[in-house]
């Protein structure tokens, strides 16, 4: 078993956070609980105006017991299988939501409400700081009210809620402590991971403490694959080099008053990881964030609320490779959002507001891959929404300004400073029909335009993580998209059904194509191109058995396709068709269920690209909710690729770079317990 090389200082904050994890646990289990205390609140955020139903509501959304039954050691795969989302599969350390076959800034990536800044966007092999470990909920937006957060996110926005500041009170004038106590194992990847969160407090102010850890070996694997350490090469049944170390932790408050509340929050995390691709290049990472958030509510005038938030993140990795610091990635920046939510006018309701944001980009070391950069973001957005007799209307508009300055590098001509503006433009409109009490039509016409990446202008180097040389353009111009998407959905009692259709058509993509295959490494470059993605999305469920015991039958299915129209060619890395169905039966305190999801062949490749054959993946999980010391704790059981399926991900750049080399984890049982109280 390969373990990524742990430095001295790391072993230092690994033996703090774990006396602090035993602390706390301590601290949770000694804990009386008060009437007003118990499971953890939900935090109600949520991208819509007042969470009426429709498009504008978030389209998918997890948490609680789901969230647990699905969570993986990224973002990325933790959300994959949902209708439309995909992930960018870089081995299991790596991995970031892709919706529709958008990724990147197509598909915004947002927490709390607010930016997320790191360089997860940057490649593929780059971690997401967002651990699901600590996630409380997760939603998909669509719709006009996706400008509110993004014009870029083509494929929609994901919103990640972790509760560090709470919003509203979690507990009367008499007070009261809440949290959860969750610790796992896994037999795939030999991973060890727990958590604990933590809040106390009373109606006037709220405290809250999480702290993770979670570390894993190298993943299991179907098949034999080889490994070459040190000049040796040893052939085993896993993934070479995709073991990881991770610790996180979290301080927040808010503090209410009658007409709102100030909250803040600081959180830090680190990683270390192998990168897979490479059997000896190693990526170490940490983030600290400060977040600052305020509202003022019940207001008279103009505005009937108005909100603040403030982010500060400083994000840093190093590239290793075979133990010698070859690249250091940085990014430091900061973002204000000032929003308020005007008076109703009527039926009108509805919400502007104002982002900042400012980060300083670094890519220096023996691989440089681009010069620092300096990236400047300003934008206002107006969404509003009309309730009518038969549904509502909704509409928004995103005016942005983009600065994006090259410093250029001294010594390296291929790197001069140089600087490009942009003011991306995007607007969006939205309407829904209540047809009947179980029927409801609704569909959106957008058109988006987003500001090209310090990378796509100013790459031009080999990215050793990826295997790949990438080359930016500096005379790129806006991507732009005109988006079309309809919906009907039907619910009666616990049988519902949804079918949506949408179709992207973009003038300016920007693709990384393929520009030499045979090189060594590959050589990639950024090009626009004129480009169209159609597809569907269809899910539902239908009880079958209702009575002592339950039992319903869940389906899924969804399909993109994506051309590049100037060429006739498939654009590359999408997801083929998908089909999935999952049972699921409960009995009071019990519940388990079986799944299985067919990928289809992905042969819709650009020339010169490796086709991706097709699989299909069964899963099963058993749950059981029980009660110790007053306080509620489930125990859970869950078994991936059950039939050790040997599977490769079609949306994976590694498909390409790295053929064979990395395919999605094999058997596994993961076994845990929760307790909340």
């Amino acid at each position: 078993m390969t373990y990524v090389k742990t430095s001295h200082r790391h072993g230092v904050r690994e033996r703090f956070l774990s006396g602090l994890l035993c602390l706390l646990t301590g601290f949770a289990w000694a804990q009386e609980t008060s009437q007003a205390s118990g499971a953890l609140a939900p935090v109600i955020v949520t991208g819509t105006l007042s969470g009426a139903s429709g498009l504008v509501k978030p389209s998918e959304q997890i948490s609680s017991s789901e969230l647990l039954q699905r969570r993986q050691s990224t973002l990325g795969e933790t959300l994959s299988g949902l209708p439309g989302v995909s992930s960018t599969y870089f081995g299991p350390n790596a991995s970031r939501p892709v919706i529709r076959g958008q990724d990147g800034e197509r598909t915004g990536v947002m927490n709390n409400g607010g930016a997320s800044l790191d360089l997860s966007g940057l490649s593929a092999d780059h971690a997401m700081v967002l651990d699901p470990l600590l996630i409380e909920r997760v939603e998909v937006l669509r719709g006009p009210g996706a400008l509110r957060f993004s014009g870029a996110a083509v494929g929609g926005v994901i919103n990640v809620i972790d509760g560090r500041i709470q919003r509203e009170a979690l507990f009367d004038e008499r007070g009261g402590v809440s949290g959860k106590v969750d610790a796992g194992y896994a037999t795939g990847n030999k991973e060890r991971s727990s958590v604990v969160v933590l809040d106390g407090g009373n109606s006037r102010y709220n405290l809250h403490v999480d702290v993770m850890s979670r570390r894993t070996g190298n993943v299991d694997t179907p098949k034999a694959l080889a490994c070459t350490r040190n000049g040796v090469t040893t052939i085993s049944r896993s993934i070479c080099n995709s073991a990881s170390d991770a610790q996180g932790a979290a301080v927040g408050g808010s503090l209410f008053f009658d007409r709102g509340y100030l909250g803040a929050s600081m959180s830090g995390y680190g990683s270390e990881y192998g990168t897979t691709a490479e059997d000896e290049v190693s990526i170490r990472l940490r983030s600290n964030k400060l977040d600052l958030e305020g509202e003022l509510r019940d207001l008279q005038g103009l505005f009937r609320s108005v909100k603040a938030r403030y982010a500060q993140t400083d994000y840093r990795h190093t590239e290793y490779e075979a133990g010698l610091a070859a690249t250091v990635f940085s990014t430091r920046g900061q973002s204000l959002g000032l929003e308020g939510r005007h008076s109703r006018m009527g039926r009108l309701d509805g919400v502007m507001g104002l982002q900042l944001e400012d980060s300083d980009f670094s890519a220096i070391g023996s691989e440089t891959l681009a010069p620092p950069t300096r990236t400047r973001k300003g934008a206002v957005f107006v969404h509003e929404e009309l309730a009518t007799d038969w549904g509502k209307l909704s509409a928004a508009t995103r005016v942005e300004s983009v600065q994006v300055v090259s410093y250029g590098l001294a010594g390296e001509s291929r790197f001069m400073p140089g600087s490009r503006s942009f003011a991306p433009l995007s607007f969006a409109l939205g309407a829904t029909w209540t047809v009947s009490p179980d029927w409801l039509l609704g569909g959106n016409l957008s058109s988006s335009e987003r500001a090209p990446l310090q990378q796509e202008l100013y790459a031009d180097g080999e990215d050793v993580a990826v295997n790949a040389r990438k080359t930016g353009n500096i005379h790129l111009d806006k991507e732009r998209a005109i988006n079309l998407d309809v919906e009907t959905a039907w619910r009666r009692g616990p049988n519902h059904a949804r079918f949506q259709l949408f179709r992207n058509d973009f003038s300016n993509y920007i693709s990384l194509e393929t520009t030499d295959a045979a090189a060594s490494p590959p050589r990639y470059g950024y090009v626009q191109v004129h480009a169209r993605f159609t597809g569907f999305e269809a899910s539902g469920s239908t009880r079958l058995m209702d009575g002592r015991d339950t039992l319903d039958f869940g389906w899924r299915v969804d399909m993109v396709r994506a051309e590049n129209t100037s060429t006739g060619q498939p654009l590359p890395r999408i997801a083929p068709f998908r089909i999935g169905s999952t049972v699921r039966w409960g009995r009071a305190a019990w519940s388990g269920r079986v799944g299985v999801e067919r990928h289809g062949p992905q042969d819709r490749v650009p020339d010169g690209h490796q086709a991706v054959e097709g699989y299909t993946l069964w899963s099963a999980s058993l749950t059981l909710r029980s009660r110790l010391d007053g306080h509620q704790v489930l125990w859970y059981l869950r078994l991936d690729n059950a039939t050790d399926t040997l599977a490769y991900s079609a949306t994976s750049i590694l498909t390409q770079t790295a053929p064979g080399k990395v395919p999605l984890p094999g058997r596994s049982l993961k076994a845990g317990l929760q307790l909340s109280f």
